[in-house]
Order: structure tokens, then C-alpha cells, then sequence
């Protein structure tokens, strides 16, 4: 059953999109706006700052 067949007849089961995913593509699931990239590399970006600030006690000799 073609899409345009599907929604003439009450077949279509897909649940439209909500908030900013509406306007903006870039904001939908695995989207690359600023904002909703910061939020899903939360805590790699976390790790990268803690191995970043080792790195450089290491390399002025202090022990952690």
C-alpha cells in the first residue's frame, strides 16, 4: 500500500513531531544542533576534560 493510499484510508501510524523538532531537522534524533549534541556527548565530553587536565599533571610531574 503506497504512503498517499495508507493515509486516505486511516492506515498511517506515525506519531507526528513535537517542541523544536518541528521546525528545526537538525534538532531530531541524533541531530547535530549545538545544543542537542552537547546534551548526548554529556559525558564524553566530561571524560575528555578529566583526561585532558591528567594529561597535564602528568606532564608537570604532580602525583595524583
Amino acid at each position: 500500500m503506497s504512503l498517499d493510499k495508507a493515509i486516505l484510508h486511516g492506515k498511517e501510524h506515525r506519531v507526528p513531531y513535537y517542541g523544536s523538532k518541528v521546525y528545526f531537522a537538525s534538532c531530531r534524533n541524533h541531530g547535530g544542533c549545538p545544543w542537542c549534541e552537547e546534551n548526548r556527548k554529556f559525558k564524553y565530553i566530561r571524560k575528555n576534560k578529566q583526561t585532558l587536565k591528567e594529561l597535564k599533571n602528568f606532564k608537570k610531574g604532580i602525583d595524583i
